[in-house]
Order: C-alpha cells, then structure tokens, then sequence
C-alpha cells in the first residue's frame, strides 16, 4: 500500500474526461454530491441512478432529500501514475455542494486520512516509508487537460487503485 499526502483536502479529479472538484470531508458520514450538479454536468446521470429508500436529512444549509445512489470513477493525476475510485454517491437535492464530496464510508475503505500538522495533508494507504507527495496544483501547471487526457489514454498515469486494501503499481 503505498502512502501518498495532499496539502489540501480539495482535489481535482477526472470524471467522465472532464475536471471536477473532490471535497474530502472528515465530518460527512457518507459520500454525496448534488443533484444540481450532476443536471449541470452529466447529462445522463439519471440512467445511473440506483434506488435507495428515500431518506431526509437536515444540514447547517437546510433540508435535504435522498433521491438515489450514483457510482462515479474518478481518477485522480499524479506524476507517478494515477490513482482511480469508484465511490458511490448517495444524490441530494438541495446540497448545494460545487463537486462531489468524499465521506468518512470510502475514506474509512480507501485509507484515506486528513492530517492537519505542519502542512496539510491527505493521505491514502499506511505504508509510510513509502512516501511521495502529490501536488495536484503542480501537474496541472506542466500539462494541459488534453495532455493529461491523452497521457491517461495511453497508460502513461500507471498507479491503480483496485480494491479498499491494495494499491497496485
């Protein structure tokens, strides 16, 4: 399992070819994203939509509705290889959230932890002799999205995280 630290808890990722925000949040108990967003940015996500019961809750933003479950791939660049999640979203409407938002359920199954030391940072996995940083702002500053893109296609980002348990080079 390989270590990796952000130093911020607001990553990009790819979602669908497309640039998205990812919020790790360290007080949501399960992962969410706005049906808004997903009407803005992914045309078709309803035919992904899977059913749950429909559950209310309250947030310090007002009153929310569970309308479904979404699963989404997101891969997340690093100069060293790429790192792909398939976290499931549960829908809301009324979240007023500008991305998706990881929650404790897959930061628990990921590995991923929030430290806020000297520096902040994320990190994914336990093994911390095997350390490297990922400076998110960096790569985006060396390549272009299509370069990305292309770079991804190619098999150039080889890092892969397969299961809640391993990531595997």
């Amino acid at each position: 399992m390989e270590y990796i630290h952000w130093k911020a808890t607001n990553k990009t990722v790819f979602v669908e070819n497309s640039q998205h925000l990812l919020i790790i949040e360290s007080c949501a108990h399960c992962s969410i994203v706005d049906k808004d967003y997903l009407d803005n940015h992914f045309p078709n996500w309803e035919k992904q939509l899977l059913p749950t019961k429909g559950k209310s809750s309250k947030s310090a933003s007002g009153h929310m509705t569970s309308i479904g479950t979404i699963i989404k791939e997101m891969i997340i660049p690093h100069r060293k290889g790429n790192i792909r999640l398939n976290p499931e979203f549960v829908v809301l409407e009324n979240a007023h959230i500008q991305g998706f938002l990881l929650g404790t359920d897959y930061q628990r199954m990921y590995h991923i932890d929030i430290y806020n030391s000297k520096n902040r940072h994320t990190t994914i996995g336990t093994n911390k002799k095997k350390e490297f940083s990922l400076d998110i702002y960096k790569l985006f500053t060396h390549y272009s999205l299509e370069e990305l893109l292309n770079k991804f296609r190619e098999g150039q980002f080889r890092t892969n995280l397969t299961s809640n348990k391993n990531l595997v080079y």
